[in-house]
Parts: C-alpha cells; structure tokens; sequence
C-alpha cells in the first residue's frame, strides 16, 4: 500500500478497507484503515469533517501520490481524466482505534432512485473488504478545514438534510454535548434507511423517508411547519439556484459580502440552522429563513452538496 514519503500539512495516502457493511438499503458503512491514520485528527469535535475519497479509475488503478508535495493536487489534474479516477467529498462518521489500528468510518450513499450513480455509489454497492482508496484528510495539529458546523452561543439548533447530509448530521449529533436543544430534520429514500443515532435528550430527531415521494417535499413542509410558515408546492428552480451554493456565517460562494447588521424583531435570535444537501432544496430552506423569516445571516450555514442532473465535482 502506497505511503506519501513527504510531510504534508495533510493526510494523503491510500487506504484499505477493513470492513464493508450494507447498513441499510440506501446506505453502505466501510472501515477505511491505514497506520498513516494514527496522525488524523482536528483540534475539537470533528462534527462534519469532511475528506477527499479518491476513487480507481475504470480499469481498477489508483493514481500514485508516493513522494507527493504542495502541488500535488495539480499534479493529480494533470493525469488524463480516464486515468485519474475521481474525487469526491465526503463526512468522517466515526473514527474507531487509536495509534496505527486507527480506523475511519465512512457511511456512503447508494444514489438508484432515478436509475444513475456516481463513482463513489458504484464502488460502494461492490466495495469488499481490502479494496483501497486514496485519503485527503486532516493531520492533527495542523489547519486543514472543513468544518462547517459552528453554532457559536446559539441556544437552539435547526439541521435539515437529505440522505447525502445524513452522516454529517449524525456525526454532529453525536458530537453535541448535553443540555443541547432543537430539532434535527433527515429525509431518506425509505422507511428501512432510517438510523437509531445518539443525539442530547433535549434535541428531536425526525426522520422523513420518501418512500416515493418527490425529493425534498417532506423535508421542506416539515421545516415551514416548525417555523410556523404556510405550505409551499414548488422548489426553487433554474437560475435562482446557485449550482455552488455553499454559505456559512463568514463565507458566500456568490462573493456576497456577510455584514455585521443584525436583524431585530423576531424571536429566533438564539437560532443556529444548519441545512445541506440537494442545491434545489437548499435554496428553497435557504429563502424560508432568510428571505421569510428573517434570521440574521450569521446564524445560518446552507451547503448544496448536489444537484439532480449535474455531474458532482471534487
């Protein structure tokens, strides 16, 4: 198994599966493993860490990152696309052992409700115990990001999110410290994919399978009727959607700048809403609370993670 022999402000190095476990229909659990892992670690709670999971190419080959320095990104986007592989983001779930049996738990989606799927579903729904990925990841004691949930003060918390913001959800409930308070909104595709999670007593957590209902309704309608809005019927669509949608309390994908007003009048100033998933879904939460509600922008965090019909990038 291939080891980068530099030290970068980073993890980078192949990983080998451990243990591969179809958890529900919609989801696949692995045990990613390597001694390397001993280093991973941020300072805190991991929350919704993210990671690069670098996919084999068609021909089952990963690209080598042996001696790999700072630009080792560009050197990777160098390598004609069919050889490459893919890259993909993804939420850290559990980390499991210490030292060099450090493991990374990676829960991934089976994307076959309209008959696609992307190289990381593929490699799931075949994924066996040995089969090896490369790793971008945190090494602990250095910067490295990728942690979006930062409530702050916030009193009561908000999440919402579809089947692919589900194991950061679950991963930041897992990390909230007791006494927490709100409510936590996952839409899955069935009823069987719904997960017993560990979350504060004091935070609901509501499941909201489709079982064949469009994408996102559920999701919407149950967080209009937390905040006491009236039903909408449609989704936002076409240019109103920002394909890159990707907005915290310090940072806008459009370049908007996010000023210090605060916004007075309402009684959700203790609120901190988190919501990711599909772009659509995300704009049409996104305009309930800032646009309808009123909630001060530096009080929410709104991640489009995907969109029907587009390609995912890195």
């Amino acid at each position: 198994m291939t080891t980068t022999t530099h030290e970068l402000p980073m993890i980078l190095t192949e990983v080998e599966a451990l243990s591969v476990e179809r958890i529900t229909p919609s989801f696949v659990r692995v045990e990613l493993a390597h001694s390397v892992l001993a280093d991973f670690g941020v300072d805190g709670k991991l929350y919704d860490q993210r990671i690069k999971l670098v996919f084999p190419n068609a021909a089952g080959n990963l690209p080598s990152f042996e001696g790999a320095d700072s630009a080792w990104f560009t050197t990777w986007l160098d390598i004609p696309p069919a050889e490459r592989g893919h890259m993909r983001t993804y939420t850290v779930r559990e980390v499991r052992g210490s030292g060099e049996d450090t493991r990374l738990v990676v829960d991934f989606v089976l994307h076959d409700e309209d008959g696609e799927t992307g190289p990381g579903s593929a490699w799931a729904a075949r994924a066996s115990v040995g089969d090896r990925l490369v790793l971008v990841g945190p090494r602990r004691g250095l910067p490295f990001g990728g942690i979006e949930f930062e409530p702050g003060t916030a009193r009561n918390l908000m999440l919402a999110g579809d089947e692919t913001a589900v194991p950061a959800i679950c991963s930041i409930l897992t990390d909230l410290p007791a006494g927490t308070r709100g409510i936590a909104f996952l839409e899955v595709p069935t009823s069987d994919d719904v997960l017993d999670v560990p979350s504060p007593e004091d935070l609901k957590v509501v499941w909201l399978p489709r079982d064949g209902s469009p994408h996102g309704r559920k999701q919407i309608a149950a967080v209009r009727e937390h905040f006491g809005l009236e039903p909408v019927a449609d989704l936002v669509e076409g240019t109103a959607v920002d394909p890159d949608l990707w907005e915290t309390p310090s940072y806008s994908s459009s370049g908007e700048v996010i000023g210090d007003e605060t916004v007075v009048g309402h009684d959700l100033a203790g609120l901190y809403a988190w919501i990711a998933g599909e772009s659509r879904v995300v704009t049409t939460l996104r305009r309930a609370l800032v646009k309808e509600l009123e909630v001060d922008r530096r009080q929410v965090a709104f991640m489009g993670y995907w969109r029907h019909g587009v390609a995912m990038r890195s």
